[in-house]
């Protein structure tokens, strides 16, 4: 099944500057998925984060390992195989609170799965080392070096048992002698075999030496070109467990895209009905501007106008006057000619009393 995701969250990523090991540096401009990740093959656990396509966190959780609060939101471990120190920020104290107690299981789960793979390590390495040491020293011993019981033909036991010889006469004691040294040199020459043996076997054991560091060269560099690929891969599953989060967030922002682009054509209408209201509102100050002015003209006019009425009534007032006078004037002359009329009217009378008095 490879690496699965069993924790994740959310948070800023920092990394130590590796000149001054004081200032932290961010590596994601803003806040990221941060997963423990679980591989069921090898059974370790790690913490993996990913800024895009690129892995800004790829710790492998060990025994020695210590996940650090700094402050309420703040938290730090230390990874000597990368040799760095990773720092976390997150949203609010719980969420660090989570992700420490995640870091503290997983780190006591990677202890016991240590513990088990070195207690296997150990069962199965015992039966290999004394197969290996008896291999190693069967060629030395002393059957291979003197021949087996069949090679020899005869062992002491049985030279025990064979009959002593008789005393022959002396024309018999050559061909005795003669197989005794025909024995003797075959006796050299297995031998000498035997050492021809021995010192191949030695420059194989040497040679399969040699051969064993070169493939513990090409193991450890198999070992470490598997590790790429395994975080290759790691980073592939990782980017693919998160497209679907990726699709999510794509459908909400074609969402928000949309719902932005409908709320954009209300403002554009909003605006629109605003330019004709300030086409309107300019008509208005046009309008304005025109009525000011005839309001300042019937202003002027108004001012003329109240000072001819000014005019006017002082001098209706001076005709008033004059109007005065005149009746006044006319009543003393009406007075006047009342009195001429009946001083006229007396003399009348009297005229007429004295022409009646002289008819008579």
């Amino acid at each position: 099944m490879g690496e699965q995701p069993i924790f994740s969250t959310r948070a800023h990523v920092f990394q130590i500057d590796p000149t001054t090991k004081k200032n932290w540096v961010p590596t994601s401009k803003h806040a990221v998925t941060v997963s423990y990740f679980y591989d069921s093959t090898r059974n370790v656990y790690r913490i993996i984060s990913l800024d895009g396509s690129k892995a800004i966190i790829n710790s492998t959780i060990t025994p020695n390992m210590t996940f650090t609060k700094t402050s309420q939101k703040f938290g730090q471990w230390a990874d000597s195989r990368a040799n760095t120190v990773y720092g976390l920020g997150f949203s609010s104290e719980n969420n660090l609170l989570k992700f420490a107690e995640k870091f503290a299981e997983f780190k006591e789960a990677a202890r016991l799965a240590k513990e088990k793979s070195q207690e296997k390590m150990e069962l199965t390495s015992t039966p290999s080392q004394e197969s290996a040491t008896g291999d190693l020293q069967s060629p030395l011993t002393p059957e291979s070096i003197n021949g087996t019981d069949d090679e020899r033909g005869t062992t002491p036991e049985t030279l025990q048992y064979l009959p002593e010889p008789r005393a022959e006469p002396s024309q018999n004691q050559l061909p005795f002698s003669h197989s005794s040294s025909s024995i003797n040199k075959h006796w050299e020459a297995e031998l000498a075999a035997l050492k021809g043996n021995n010192a191949k076997l030695t420059a194989a054991l040497l040679e399969s030496t040699a051969n064993v560091k070169q493939w513990k060269q090409q193991l450890a560099a198999y070992q470490e070109e598997a590790e790429r690929l395994h975080t290759r891969v790691t980073e592939l599953e990782c980017v693919s467990g998160q497209m679907t989060v990726i699709k999510s967030q794509k459908t909400e922002l074609n969402q928000t895209i949309e719902e932005l682009e409908s709320a954009l054509k209300s403002k554009e209408e909003e605006l629109e009905k605003l330019k004709e209201e300030v086409e309107s509102a300019n008509e208005f100050q046009t309008q304005k501007e025109s009525l000011t002015q005839k309001l300042q003209e019937t202003e002027e006019r108004n001012q003329t106008l109240e000072a001819q009425l000014v005019e006017l009534e002082q001098r209706l007032e001076g005709s008033q006057l004059e109007r005065e006078a005149f009746r006044k004037s006319l009543r003393t002359l009406l007075e006047l000619l009342d009195g001429k009329i009946f001083e006229l009217t007396e003399l009348r009378d009297s005229l007429a009393r004295l022409i009646e008095g002289s008819s008579s």
